[in-house]
């Protein structure tokens, strides 16, 4: 659904300029919550997280899947997942939350509460600024040659932002704003237990009873364009949670060969189809640490869009490990989708890590401290020689087959 150019002007001087223009008929460009991509065109949409969309290249594309590997206790994923629904709620998007362990219900009441107002926004600046500064008064002494050019990301709220909201996680969204958007859902055991069981021979029951909902409402509500809507166009925001898992009748998780092994690489296969030819952004949860055959974690990779992996520190030895005292772990983007593009669109960096705090969820470059202390133990001088050797992988690509660079 990309707003593409469609010529060029010419000014008086003589001098030729081209600049990007709407057709007269289209109204893209005004659905609330959106902007244009300036790389490709894309129409995009915030994910809730600002610094997760400057990783992403400036936001989630309309008519794309956004996947994310759940973390082992499901913890911060889990955040990000009510992070897209609650942004959502706020531009006015209608959404659709899908779920087999969860009622949509009570998922959406506990959507963080936006940051609306400048002094709530302030007394959240006034919180975090004493540990933003004291991570800036320290730059000088990280690894600082590798750091001293990229571009800082966004952690803290700004008022010149114009794209996405942030959110406090101490509180949660008013009834009365959510009462207020349109939304559906779909709680698989109450789908289940509604009407007979649908066998497909290439997906389970309760993905086959997922896509039927989902072009549904597609279809019924206009956001296909076949039936113009209404109103003024709006955006599908669409959630489902853990998908993959057993709750789902699907048995990736279980056996190196799953009954049903091609069950979810064929219901994303369709999924991207409605996705494409809808104006709708979805996002998916996958728990990709219990999938035991990587091949179909693999197919799974290349049949989404955009794919992110969160990696926790809970129960492993990074929690105690004094090196990574500052977060609680890291973000791996694992793909962002080629749109309107001959050339790949990668993420900048690969050294990111995210922190949970009071109030907020940012993500982060990943600043490891030095080792200037005699006292650093064994383990912990390990853990640093391996972390700058990851971290020094994106300068390392300039000289393919050396194992030192070359000044």
């Amino acid at each position: 659904m990309a707003a593409l150019a469609t010529g060029g002007a010419t000014s008086s001087d003589g001098a030729t300029s081209f600049q990007r223009k709407v057709p007269a008929n289209s109204r893209l460009a005004t659905i609330a919550g959106t902007r244009p991509s300036v790389r490709h065109g894309q129409l995009l949409l915030s994910s809730g997280l600002p610094s997760l969309d400057c990783v992403l290249g400036g936001g989630l594309a309309v008519g794309t899947l956004l996947l994310i590997g759940e973390d082992k206790y499901n913890i911060y994923s889990s955040l990000l997942f009510k992070y897209f629904l609650a942004e959502g709620i706020v531009c006015g998007h209608n959404l659709f939350v899908a779920s087999a362990k969860e009622d949509p219900a009570d998922i959406l009441k506990e959507l963080p509460a936006p940051i609306l107002d400048d002094v709530h926004k302030k007394q959240l600046d006034e919180e975090e600024s004493a540990v933003i500064s004291k991570q800036d008064s320290r730059e000088s002494m990280k690894i600082a040659w590798r750091y001293q050019n990229l571009p800082k990301m966004e952690v803290s709220p700004a008022v010149s932002a114009r794209f996405g909201h942030y959110y406090d996680l101490s509180k949660t969204l008013s009834p009365e704003l959510l009462q207020s958007r349109k939304w559906h859902r779909f709680f698989l055991p109450e789908e289940l237990s509604l009407q007979s069981e649908i066998k497909t021979c290439n997906m389970t029951c309760g993905y086959t009873r997922l896509l039927q909902s989902i072009q549904r409402i597609i279809c019924q509500e206009g956001f296909d364009g076949s039936y113009p809507q209404k109103k003024q166009k709006n955006i599908l925001r669409i959630g489902i949670q853990s998908l993959g898992s057993v709750l789902w009748g699907d048995d990736i998780c279980c056996t190196d060969n799953p009954e049903y092994i091609h069950s979810l690489t064929t219901f994303l296969y369709v999924l991207r189809g409605l996705l494409r030819m809808s104006l709708s952004a979805c996002i998916i949860t996958v728990p990709s640490h219990l999938i035991q055959n990587k091949a179909i974690m693999e197919r799974v990779t290349n049949l989404s869009d955009t794919v992110v992996g969160l990696e926790s520190f809970i129960g492993s030895e990074r929690e105690t490990n004094p090196l990574y005292k500052d977060y609680h772990g890291l973000i791996h983007v694992h793909q962002i989708p080629q749109l309107n593009s001959l050339i790949c669109d990668v993420s900048g960096t690969k050294d990111l890590a995210f922190r949970l705090k009071r109030k907020l969820f940012s993500i982060e470059r990943l600043h490891l401290p030095p080792d200037l202390s005699d006292t650093v133990s064994r383990s912990s001088k390990q853990d640093l020689a391996e972390s700058t050797k990851l971290l020094s992988s994106g300068c390392g690509a300039m000289a393919t087959g050396k194992k030192h660079l070359d000044f």
